[in-house]
């Protein structure tokens, strides 16, 4: 497994990641992350601790919406139309992987190839005192507190979920 941390898309998120603070280091799982269960099983943390990155895109213009979105919760699209005041629909994995540089079950909250629109942050996710997001590959997370999640992304925690 060491040789995940050689992966581009990980180094990408790790050096992001450091030079907002130099103590943040990766977790290498044995088993996939790619889904949030799958993430809650690997770490044996709860669910609502991982955080899922799903990408929107904008029916009508060429945007992206980040949500960081806790695992245990659903985006309401609705909710989040109304907040954007635009269509939206989820990204499809192509779509998702041009846009952000990384595969679904691996994007990160930070160290996009293009940046988001918008990011928005599930309040739920301030149950917890660690959360875990991927590090840009599925076997690949890192744990952060919902202040730095804030910080270094720069969201708005909003309430967007079902």
């Amino acid at each position: 497994m060491g040789n995940l941390l050689e992966k581009k898309t990980v180094k990408t998120v790790l050096n992001y990641l450091q030079n907002f603070d130099p103590n943040f280091s990766p977790i290498c799982l044995d088993t996939t992350a790619r889904t949030a269960k799958d993430a809650a099983q690997s770490l044996k943390v709860e669910i609502g601790s991982i955080v899922k990155s799903l990408v929107f895109k904008s029916l009508k213009k060429n945007l992206y919406y980040l949500c960081l979105v806790s695992g245990d919760k659903f985006i309401s699209v609705k909710k989040l139309s109304s907040i954007i005041d635009d269509e939206i629909e989820k990204a499809s994995a192509d779509q998702t992987k041009n846009y952000t540089g990384y595969s679904i079950g691996g994007v990160p909250p930070v160290g996009h190839s293009n940046a988001p629109t918008q990011i928005f942050i599930d309040s739920n996710l301030k149950r917890f005192e660690k959360i875990y997001a991927a590090a840009g590959h599925p076997y690949v997370v890192f744990s952060i507190s919902f202040e730095q999640i804030c910080q270094i992304t720069n969201g708005n925690i909003i309430d967007f979920v079902q």
